[in-house]
């Protein structure tokens, strides 16, 4: 099958986009710009995809909603699948009609001629992309910066990004990643990899390989960096034939070393005390951020003031108001419990402690990992959600106080009262929202929202 869809008519193809969610509209609206017919599909009703519906049948998709069927699928030549879909099924139908299946991310590329740049992982992403991003942008050709970050990679193009002088900077998911064949990344960058998504993957290895598919389609011309002295991460990165090259260690592109960020060249030297954002993680993510823009020829002093410059992003670690001397944090994007335990490792274990709230819709694997912070920094727990039984058992072992809350604002009470003076109430859920907010986001303008509506009020053991 010829896959270079830029070079072909598209009329008479018939593509069938499976979830239309932003990533599956972005689709959607591409291939009918290109000409081909589509079958646009999401298990929600019309009434209840409302807007998109009426959006997308105006462009003039085939519109379908309810339970999938074999029907959908006659006569198609591709599979457009959405991130969020469970591909089984799907692929099922797909490979009936011998349809070939691909996700957003790989569709979108396969009209790209810029250089793309993938960046995963399973904690820091979001940070290294936007990080890379505000490099890049300092400089004078065209730069894309999206993808699972935020805009689908569909909507850039057509773009002067998407063009041989640009560059496309593109936050990758496993999920995206299940998808992808000819994906192509000039650069990939693979952060870590730690327990996550174990609700859907059938188990940590197979999470893993599809985090290392980001590597497939390099080429000996291209760059994998992935982080020094993490031996598991660097062999997933040896599956491609890609250069393998390191950030953050004594071998890097940038490593630590001593108070400051230095390349191999010692032309990029920027103390840590003067990076935008604080935390041994966050110098990690800027390592591997300055490391990926010297590979495309960033100049250093663009780097050096964009690092300087950058101050994080919503719902990490964002502090949030401080009422009668506790400080409100949210990072309600941590949503795996690797991210939580770092960010519990990211507090001093001095007098001023932490009350975690935590819990959301499990994700599979344990909340083990979380009882060595919480016992050097931690004053009580606030447990949320469908998942706040299991953390309960998970964590009984800290010896801390734990307390179950039914909603968002009554957890920020309990973590009010549960706080002293000086100590931290931090949402890092180590869960997903799904189970009562619509995003991560909603989630922490809840927190946010319930925070600021505090009143300064006595504080003690409840």
């Amino acid at each position: 099958m010829n896959t270079d869809l830029s070079n072909m008519d598209l009329k008479n193809e018939v593509f069938c986009v499976v979830g239309l969610g932003r990533s599956g509209c972005a689709a959607v609206r591409l291939l009918r710009r290109k000409g081909a017919q589509v079958r646009a599909y999401d298990a929600r009703s019309r009434e209840e995809l409302s807007q998109v519906w009426s959006e997308l049948e105006a462009l003039g998709a085939e519109m379908h909603s309810g339970q999938l069927s074999a029907e959908l699928f006659a006569g198609v030549s591709r599979v457009v699948l959405s991130p969020g879909v469970p591909p089984a099924e799907a692929r099922r139908f797909a490979t009936a009609v011998r349809a070939e299946v691909l996700g957003e991310v790989e569709l979108a590329s396969r009209f790209i001629q810029g250089q793309l740049v993938a960046i995963t992982g399973t904690n820091g992403k979001s940070t290294v992309t936007r990080m890379l991003g505000d490099i890049l942008e300092r400089g004078a050709g065209p730069v894309f910066v999206g993808g699972n970050l935020g805009t689908p990679l569909s909507e850039a193009v057509d773009t002067d990004a998407a063009g041989p002088e640009g560059v496309l900077v593109v936050e990758v998911s496993s999920f995206q990643l299940e998808a992808v064949k000819e994906f192509h990344a000039h650069v990939a960058v693979l952060l870590n990899v730690t327990d996550d998504h174990l609700d859907r993957y059938q188990d940590f290895a197979a999470y893993a390989a599809a985090k290392g598919r980001v590597f497939a389609a390099q080429t000996a011309e291209d760059f994998a960096l992935v982080p020094d002295g993490d031996a598991f991460v660097t062999s997933l990165a040896k599956t491609g034939d890609a250069e393998v090259l390191h950030f953050a260690g004594e071998r890097s592109v940038v490593r630590m070393e001593g108070d400051a960020l230095l390349s191999r060249d010692g032309a990029l030297r920027l103390p840590l005390a003067e990076l935008g954002v604080s935390g041994q993680h966050n110098a990690i993510d800027a390592c591997a951020a300055a490391s990926a823009a010297l590979l495309l020829g960033a100049p250093v002093e663009n780097i050096d003031a964009a690092l300087r410059d950058f101050r994080g992003l919503p719902h990490r670690m964002q502090l949030i108001c401080e009422r009668a001397g506790v400080r409100f944090v949210d990072d309600s994007k941590a949503t795996n419990v690797g991210a939580a335990a770092a960010a519990l490792r990211g507090f001093g274990s001095g007098d001023a402690r932490v009350v975690l709230i935590a819990g959301g819709r499990d994700k599979g694997g344990t909340y083990a990992p979380l009882v060595e912070p919480l016992m050097r920094v931690g004053r009580a727990i606030v447990c949320i959600g469908e998942a706040a039984p299991k953390l309960e058992r998970d964590l009984a072992q800290t010896s801390l106080p734990i307390r179950r809350a039914a909603t968002m604002a009554e957890a920020v009470r309990l973590g009010f009262r549960l706080a002293d003076a000086g100590d931290t109430v931090l949402l890092s859920p180590a869960c997903s929202s799904y189970d009562m907010f619509a995003t991560y986001a909603h989630r922490g303008d809840a927190f946010a929202g319930a925070a600021r509506g505090l009143r300064d009020a006595p504080r003690g053991t409840c």
